[in-house]
């Protein structure tokens, strides 16, 4: 009798076990060394591997080197219509090229096509040294802006990614320094998505994009490639996807120690396509929307409005949308003032009881301290309260 109801209670219990467990997606199979599928549009790390091991990251290494770049542009420390001088170090850089050399003074427009379209070392070089007056002195500079973006386990040692030793990242590191470049200057993002670049007066080979994923899915629109024998081969790639109630989801892959060029690629799209298969996105919140309003003491507004400037969105499994919650941390009691868009509190999201994410909530408007009477009539409220 006990063996019957134990089976019973196992028949019974069975399909919950499976249901909960189908609502966690598992990951496909992926051929690389380390990977990472970040959810750029909710901030969530939907699949990951061995996303904290020190890897070598080749030409990866030049997504920093375009971060410094393109803020010098807006810093107008240099211009796009700017010629560089190519040196004698910049022309005999090895690996891939664009073919410039001594002879030539090269615009920084063309210069970043070079090193973005066909990987560049010799343009690499040539706006490292534009940039930083040295290629030792931009290094410090790449260096210090690892730790300006919280990359807590890379160390450069050259702007191009060839191999030295100590030059090193993870696969997480990565994810944060291509989140950053396109959120931090979306205006030249446009230079990820050209398929076909090649310098006036240099030959016409290696002037496709490696990222294959360019040539094959049109919502992809970035980012970089990389290769050495010691890194294997590896691909930062984003794609940008339409979807009903969200608008545009951009989901960010890094694949990295692949076997081949191809391989690189279909196992970058494998990521992609699953990211937005196996997941939805939910926006809980639009753009400076108020959260929460909770009462503000000795100010001159009675509230404060809670939010974010941008959408709060959120993944969850396909299909779960129905499961999440909601809540709200802060102080209490609030007693102004307040600046806009100062932090104040975390907007708590959960899938039944799992904890996915906390959002930082800033005031979406400054309250500013109340008048001397004000503050004495709340203080004595607060003091009764």
């Amino acid at each position: 009798m006990k063996r019957f109801l134990k089976a019973l209670r196992a028949l019974v219990f069975a399909p919950l076990c499976l249901a909960a467990a189908a609502q966690t997606p598992q990951p496909p199979e992926v051929a690389a060394r380390a990977y990472l599928l970040l959810d750029v549009t909710a901030n969530q790390i939907l699949a990951a591997k061995d996303i904290d091991m020190p890897v070598e990251p080749a030409s990866l290494t030049k997504l920093m080197t375009q971060y410094l770049v393109f803020d010098a542009l807006r810093a107008k420390k240099i211009d796009l219509r700017q010629t560089l001088p190519v040196s004698e170090r910049a022309w005999k850089m090895p690996g891939s090229r664009m073919f410039i050399d001594p002879k030539m003074k090269v615009p920084v427009d063309d210069l970043i096509k070079g090193m973005v379209v066909q990987s560049g070392n010799d343009a690499t070089m040539a706006l490292a040294e534009g940039v930083g007056g040295t290629a030792e002195r931009f290094v410090q500079l790449m260096n210090e802006q690892v730790k300006a973006l919280g990359m807590k386990s890379t160390s450069y040692k050259n702007p191009e990614g060839l191999t030295v030793a100590g030059h090193t990242t993870t696969a997480r590191d990565l994810s944060i320094l291509a989140t950053r470049l396109m959120r931090d200057f979306p205006e030249y993002m446009h230079y990820y998505g050209i398929k076909k670049y090649r310098y006036e007066g240099t030959p016409a080979a290696n002037d496709s994009n490696r990222n294959l994923l360019l040539f094959r899915d049109p919502t992809v629109d970035g980012l970089k490639t990389g290769h050495t024998d010691a890194a294997g081969y590896c691909l930062v790639a984003t794609a940008k996807r339409d979807f009903p109630n969200v608008g545009q989801r951009r989901l960010l892959s890094v694949v990295l120690g692949a076997s081949s060029e191809n391989a690189r690629a279909n196992e970058s799209q494998k990521l992609l396509n699953w990211g937005y298969t196996a997941f939805e996105a939910v926006k809980l919140f639009d753009a400076n929307q108020a959260v929460v309003a909770p009462a503000v003491w000795k100010g001159k507004a009675s509230t404060l409005k809670l939010g974010r400037p941008e959408a709060i969105v959120v993944a969850v499994p396909a299909g779960s949308a129905a499961q999440l919650k909601t809540q709200v941390a802060r102080p209490d009691p609030l007693v102004a003032p307040f600046k806009q868009g100062q932090a104040v509190g975390t907007l708590k999201v959960l899938r039944g009881d799992q904890a996915l994410l906390d959002v930082p909530l800033v005031a979406l408007e400054g309250v500013e301290e109340a008048g001397v009477l004000g503050r004495a009539w709340d203080a004595l409220r607060l003091w009764i309260k």
